[in-house]
């Protein structure tokens, strides 16, 4: 049987955390053995913690502020989240980043929070876990900045263009692969680019409770994305990379092991 890591779940997500029990023993028979909760908020990082001293073998978790969030940044933020990311659960920095696509925060907020969030990386030497969305110069130009200082990087959920995937990759970062590579619409790009990932810069992830995989027969009535489907995304990304599923879960688990120090 297959052994794989969700590299990226929100399962904090009130619609997981009702039905967290069941969501956790369905993603053990899947072979999903441990998942990396993504922190979004200081309280969302906050029950991210919580949540892995309840399940220790199973969790480990980001503490971040997503774009989404960065007009909560305020002068406290930084040392708050240092004092999380000390904690051994707490393996990378992050959901950091920027989102120009809705701006919930403005891009001046968001670049200071995630300016601010690389400096914590590089003071601990931890792993970042990123998210970009049409903001790909921008994101590039600070990140490109603090890069040789980083340990790692991660740009989760890519679903953008050749050329910023070939920036990421000229960056030294991996690059997190969702279920957006089931969808036969807007997925079709990311079918092609896949291939250009090197085996050992590639992560999957759910991003659950998000991105059901378009294409999973039969669909949950609820409509909504857990963890025991990440092995239908790791078959479709090995079927666009013409490896085996075998292999690439082999692969997959040694990088995500390896990036976030499990």
């Amino acid at each position: 049987m297959i052994e794989l890591i969700d590299i990226g779940v929100n399962l904090t997500n009130k619609s997981l955390m009702q039905d967290l029990e069941a969501i956790l023993e369905r993603a053990t028979v899947a072979g999903v053995e441990q998942m990396v909760v993504t922190g979004t908020s200081l309280g969302e990082s906050r029950k991210a913690i919580a949540l892995c001293r309840q399940y220790p073998q199973r969790l480990v978790s980001t503490c971040g502020i997503h774009p989404h969030h960065a007009g909560d940044w305020n002068d406290d933020s930084f040392e708050l989240l240092e004092s999380m990311a000390r904690q051994d659960c707490v393996r990378a920095i992050g959901e950091t980043g920027l989102d120009f696509n809705r701006n919930y925060s403005s891009p001046q907020d968001q670049e200071h929070a995630f300016t601010r969030q690389l400096a914590l990386a590089v003071k601990l030497q931890m792993p970042v876990f990123c998210h970009q969305r049409d903001a790909h110069n921008r994101f590039v130009s600070i990140l490109s900045g603090f890069r040789e200082r980083l340990a790692q990087v991660v740009v989760h959920c890519f679903t953008d263009n050749r050329q910023a995937l070939i920036d990421y990759l000229d960056l030294d970062c991996h690059i997190g692969i969702t279920g957006w590579i089931c969808d036969e619409r807007r997925g079709l790009e990311l079918q092609q680019l896949v291939k250009l990932i090197p085996d050992n810069r590639l992560l999957l992830e759910t991003d659950a409770p998000y991105l059901l995989p378009r294409n999973l027969v039969p669909k949950p009535s609820s409509r909504i994305n857990e963890p025991a489907y990440l092995p239908h995304i790791l078959h479709h990304v090995a079927l666009h990379r013409d490896q085996t599923s075998v292999n690439l879960a082999r692969q997959t688990l040694h990088n995500s092991r390896q990036f976030f120090g499990l």
